[in-house]
């Protein structure tokens, strides 16, 4: 009998009960105790962790021992996000493979290293023999990115020198999972199709010429057709989505698992794991769900004053999904601005217009606008907020007609560029075991015997 099929047939109340009263810990300790929740000091700026040159995160100024909010700018080794899509936008060519190999490397390639660099990923894109059908399809489940963190486990196996530490080594394996990842998630895509919503699977190849943007838009279409610009607007999500620090709670988790000397394979699943929370990397999904709960309830979503209302329901957790939160507004780092969310809406808009979603596009901004007000208002915010990425990610992928369910997954396959740089700087300048402290809050007693209790 399975687990759950046990608890179904029990009544175990009497433990759900005993596990909420015991695991209860009041605010006064966190308080008393001067506890970084979060890793953050109490002014809502981070605690500072480690030192990394891979990417930088800059959305206010310390003056005067104050924040200072400035426009948002996003770093990969010193260079900003923004040059990169604008070089590669006035260029026409595509630019996550170069941005996999700057963070990687530490420096941008040149035509001959580029060159090289994207001949390697061709060769070691397609997945070992046999790993679809034993990895993937025999053991499918609804959600893409628990099949991604099995994956990238089971990968460990198919490895003959897993566990070395080398520079060299787990540069191999880190270009190895940047090359897999978009394989890895498209076949499980199918997989779930297949066995979860009872469509037909169809598994394509992967073509050693094209881009990592252009093969996955391959992989996922029944008919493997997919536009110039539509694959150069998942590169610029591929791109925007690469990295954003060592603060983030999925790069950090890699590093924490890096620094204890275990395996690749360990401490990518662990930021896998990490980026499936709604938190991080599932908020995208969240502010899809949000999206299309306003459309439903809000009659005319062209009418500001209605949307408002709407919103200010959401906000005193009498709509939506009564958390109080409209998801795509706020960041921990960000003030003024998001520069990704910045560029991304840039390049929405235009696609808006061809795909017929103007509707859709001005409605997430209005729920930038207004949502920013009321928030700033209600909850009397004395720091500027601005859109994250997350609002508009949901709405661009929905433009490439690409499933909801691989809307974090993606996230997972440009976030892999930054997790493998991650643990190799963790691994070779970290030099210490992570282990923050935890205060008790308990008393010591005695043990009862049983008889006695």
């Amino acid at each position: 009998m399975e687990s759950n099929e046990v608890f179904s047939t029990m009544d175990v109340s009497p433990l759900y009960r005993q596990v909420r009263e015991e695991y209860q810990i009041s605010d006064s300790y966190f308080r008393n105790q001067n506890v970084k929740r979060g890793l953050r000091n109490f002014d809502g700026t981070a605690v500072i962790a480690g030192i990394t040159k891979i990417g930088s995160v800059q959305g206010y100024i310390i003056q005067d021992g104050a924040r200072n909010p400035i426009p948002g700018k996003l770093y990969y080794r010193g260079i900003s996000v923004e040059d990169i899509v604008e070089a590669h936008r006035q260029n026409n060519t595509f630019g996550f493979e170069e941005v996999s190999y700057l963070l990687l490397m530490g420096r941008l390639p040149n035509a001959s290293e580029l060159s090289l660099y994207e001949s390697i990923l061709a060769k070691v894109r397609p997945l070992p023999k046999g790993f679809f059908e034993d990895m993937i399809l025999r053991n499918t489940s609804p959600d893409i990115m628990n099949m991604l963190g099995r994956s990238v486990l089971a990968l460990y196996a198919y490895d003959d020198n897993p566990d070395e530490t080398t520079p060299e080594n787990m540069l191999r394996q880190s270009i190895e999972l940047i090359a897999r990842f978009p394989s890895i998630v498209a076949n499980a895509y199918m997989a779930r199709r297949h066995m979860f919503d009872g469509k037909s699977m169809y598994i394509h190849n992967p073509k050693e010429a094209l881009t990592l943007s252009e093969n996955f838009l391959r992989l996922v279409r029944k008919d493997k057709s997919y536009t110039d610009e539509e694959a150069k607007l998942l590169d610029l999500l591929l791109i925007l989505h690469a990295e954003h620090g060592g603060g983030n709670n999925s790069a950090f988790v890699c590093r924490a698992l890096s620094s204890s000397g275990t395996d690749t394979y360990s401490a990518i699943a662990g930021a896998v794991g990490s980026l499936k929370g709604p938190l991080h990397g599932g908020a995208n999904r969240k502010v899809t769900e949000m999206f299309h709960d306003i459309k439903a309830h809000v009659r005319d979503v062209e009418d500001s004053e209605e949307v408002r209302a709407y919103l200010n329901k959401i906000l005193d957790k009498e709509a939506g999904d009564f958390s109080g939160k409209i998801y795509g507004l706020g960041h921990a780092v960000y003030t003024l601005s998001d520069p990704r969310a910045v560029l991304l809406r840039r390049f929405a808009g235009q696609m808006a217009e061809q795909k017929g979603m103007k509707e859709d596009f001005r409605l997430l901004e209005q729920i930038e606008t207004q949502g920013i007000d009321l928030i700033m208002t209600k909850k009397k915010h004395d720091m500027p907020m601005c859109a994250n990425v997350d609002l508009y990610s949901g709405l661009v992928y929905s433009m490439l007609g690409i499933p909801e369910v691989l809307f974090t997954p993606l996230f997972a396959c440009a976030r892999i560029a930054g997790w493998c740089a991650h643990r190799i700087e963790e691994v070779l300048t970290g030099k210490r075991l992570i282990r923050p402290g935890y205060q008790a809050a308990i008393r010591p007693r005695e043990y009862v015997p049983i008889d006695q209790r």
